[in-house]
């Protein structure tokens, strides 16, 4: 009897966590959560180690809040290729997004950003798709905080200029975000890519467990790639200054 009690009481507590019950309150400092907006003055450091397919890549993102609406950063990643000759820097990615509506904007609460930036430079064996010199990307993220979830979507096109091979593609990614307590969060997505030229069609599949110590948050993620069976493992550490 009193397992069936601690049962209930577990998944009562879960529910009216997930419906913005929960005494756990959204931590201005959760910089996984996918509507986290850097504010005036902020420095966001991400770096990020990932491995799939005898490949280890190693990343580093900066970002900086100009505003309480604006924020822009860069980032670069290099990998080593164990079973081949795929070595080098990707693409530098310099990009912004602004705060289109917050939550006290509107009466439903509906949280919406505007994302965009550009790609450019890396080595050709590692840019993505690798012939690609320069990719321009914007597009439109939107989402609800609750006190223990966060949902959210973004919609985002890229335009890929080349004489032989250029091309379009779209993303679709709807995510879920559940703040479990005030040191833990669990996340999980879907990424549909369609794509002008359909071999770069891709469907991703990715589960993440994040650990915040105060200003700091450690990541951990497994992602599947559908059209090519490609699966990947990897971290991050966030940390806000």
């Amino acid at each position: 009897m009193r397992i069936t009690h601690k049962i209930l009481s577990v998944g009562f507590a879960a529910v009216l966590g997930v419906m913005g019950f929960s005494p756990v309150r959204a931590a201005d400092n959760d910089t996984n959560d996918p509507m986290y907006r850097l504010a005036l003055g902020e420095v966001l450091s991400q770096t990020s180690v990932s491995f799939w397919d005898s490949t280890l890549r190693l990343g580093q993102d900066f970002s900086y809040g100009f505003s309480n609406r604006f924020a822009a950063g860069i980032n670069a990643h290099y990998q080593f290729d164990f079973d081949g000759d795929e070595d080098g820097f990707s693409n530098i990615d310099v990009g912004g997004n602004y705060r289109l509506s917050g939550p006290s904007d509107n009466s439903s609460r509906i949280i919406s950003d505007l994302l965009f930036g550009l790609k450019f430079g890396g080595s050709s064996h590692v840019r993505t798709p690798e012939y690609a010199d320069t990719i321009y990307y914007a597009g439109v993220r939107a989402g609800r905080q609750w006190a223990g979830l966060t949902l959210a979507a973004t919609v985002k096109t890229s335009w890929i200029f080349d004489n032989d091979r250029g091309m379009a593609y779209i993303d679709l990614t709807p995510e879920a975000y559940f703040r479990i307590n005030p040191n833990w969060r669990l996340g999980g997505g879907f990424m549909f890519r369609k794509a002008t030229r359909p071999h770069y069609d891709q469907e991703w599949i990715d589960f993440k467990v994040i650990r915040q110590y105060g200003r700091t948050q450690y990541l951990a993620h497994v992602d599947y790639e559908f059209e090519s069976n490609e699966a990947q493992i990897g971290t991050r550490v966030n940390i806000l200054f």
